[in-house]
């Protein structure tokens, strides 16, 4: 059985830890490949390769690093199949789910190849007699990125082209369940010509998340996760003197008005709600119904839920595959009966779901509960699966008063018809992305990724243009020279010394 290796000053290796992680294939249940579990020493190997390279790279004319994101960007292209074929046997999503998440990382490629104008500083000319002043952008040093499973080559991409573009090093740990993709992403940037250590993998779990975090010379550490462990990550890393960016876990609602377009809407939330079996932080979860839709939306999506083709994820007939590991199911299933036990109407259950010669697959089917209250703990905690919970409340204002109360802020949004209730809801709405007729607002990749409250600690959204402002730091420079002596020509031979 294979072994998923490190990739440290350009080499694969298995390192010094002598621990090991099964990876499944979501699909079967069956063990497919072990990871190297990462330790201190190993981290310590791909920090010193990283110090070693930075100066040189930091010194490279960011137009010389954005042709080599160029290289990137054509290879991960020309590579799309094999990296969906990775992510669906490790993750579960299906083929077309996981190519869609090649083409969100490679925008952000994209405009990571803008690095020369990203970083052009500001220029005043005399702001006081003779005297001039500038800023310039510089890069941190060595940089780190601590990944999820959900998007095991989208995240990182969001994470390291802009690192790598404003000059920094940057070091990877991506997510144990699901870690191939990011062996393959490091082939891809040394192949593009990257010099090596300036990208790097690090295996490992909890531990070498730790290890990272108290580094003394890791500057900065890019986080998506939980929100329990992104307020770890930022509390740790802040306390060992590093800047850090830190995307926590998100309960994101969608309000349905009574004026919206019922069919395209009901669409929209199910694709939201049950695309990559619900493990999107950026999935609709809860549907808040006002006044008199609540009825025709709740008994339009039973329909569309149960008709949902649920599947192996290389069969491209199938709209949803597996969750990513056994332990994950047993935590879905748990949380739908936690909703059934406190009161919710269990309109669609779908923990019974098999998968015809899949059985021992971690297959889950939709699930839609009805008349969901705030106190429930399907509506307390993220759940992270394909689970759509329907609030029902009376008028715009209860529900976005409902909206604003979750202590998350991760993304929003409305369907309606009205725009006055639209500029309404997108001025008030204490969430970091909005959506207006648009159940899952990602923004492109020239704007910045993040949410408020509990969903984003630090000062920095991820990519766009807070990408470029947290992985550089500004430098301001005033400039006064004397009055040069202005000679007239001469016409000798010009000495030195």
């Amino acid at each position: 059985m294979s072994i998923i290796p490190h990739v440290i000053a350009g080499r694969k290796t298995e390192g010094v830890g002598s621990r090991r992680a099964d990876v499944f294939n979501p699909a079967t249940g069956v063990v497919a490949r072990h990871v190297v579990l990462g330790a201190k020493e190993d981290l310590e190997a791909a920090v010193t390769a990283a110090k070693a390279v930075f100066p040189k790279w930091a010194e490279t004319p960011p137009l010389t690093r954005a042709r080599i994101l160029f290289r990137v960007r054509d290879m991960l292209e020309a590579r799309a199949d094999e990296f969906a074929a990775i992510i669906t046997a490790e993750h579960g999503k299906i083929l077309s789910d996981a190519k869609g998440e090649i083409t969100r990382g490679l925008e952000v490629v994209e405009f990571a190849t803008g690095a020369p104008e990203l970083l052009k500083g500001e220029f005043t000319e005399q702001v006081g007699r003779g005297i001039d002043a500038h800023t310039m952008r510089q890069p941190l040093g060595v940089v780190a990125g601590i990944t999820p499973f959900n998007f095991p080559v989208m995240v990182p991409l969001w994470m390291a082209p802009m690192a790598i573009a404003t000059g920094n090093c940057f070091i990877l740990k991506p997510s144990e369940r699901d870690p191939s993709a990011a062996v393959l992403l490091a082939d891809v940037f040394k192949e593009a010509g990257l010099p090596d250590g300036v990208f790097q993998v690090v295996q490992g779990d909890k531990d070498m998340v730790n290890a990272i975090l108290v580094h003394p010379d890791i500057q900065a550490v890019s986080f998506v996760g939980s929100t329990p462990i992104a307020k770890h990550v930022y509390a740790t890393g802040t306390a060992h003197g590093k800047r850090v960016q830190a995307l926590g876990g998100a309960k994101n609602h969608a309000i349905v008005m009574p004026d919206c377009d019922l069919d395209k809407t009901i669409d929209a939330l199910i694709g939201a709600a049950y695309g990559s079996a619900g493990e999107r932080c950026m999935a609709i979860s809860v549907a808040v119904a006002v006044g008199p839709v609540a009825d025709s939306l709740v008994a339009g999506l039973a329909d569309k839920v149960r008709a949902l083709r649920i599947g192996e994820g290389t069969n491209n007939d199938n709209e949803m595959g597996p969750l990513v590991t056994g332990q994950h199911l047993a935590r879905v299933s748990g949380l739908v009966a936690s909703g059934a036990e406190q009161g919710a109407t269990v309109v669609v259950d779908g923990r019974d779901h098999a998968v015809h010669g899949h059985e021992k697959g971690f297959f889950i089917g939709g699930t839609l509960f009805d008349n969901v209250t705030a106190d429930m703990t399907i509506y307390r905690e993220e759940i992270f699966g394909p689970v759509l919970c329907v609030m029902r409340a009376p008028d715009f204002e209860t529900a976005l008063r409902l909206v604003n109360d979750s202590p998350f802020g991760n993304g929003a949004a409305i369907f309606t018809r009205d725009g006055d209730t639209a500029r309404a809801f997108t001025h008030r709405v204490k969430a970091g992305m909005v959506g207006v007729n648009v159940p899952i607002p990602v923004p492109m990749a020239f704007h910045s990724f993040g949410g408020w409250n509990d969903s984003l600690f630090g000062d920095h959204h991820m990519h766009g243009p807070e990408g470029v402002r947290f992985f550089t730091r500004m430098k301001a420079v005033t400039t006064r020279w004397p009055d040069g002596v202005r000679a007239g020509a001469e016409f000798v031979m010009p000495t030195h010394g």
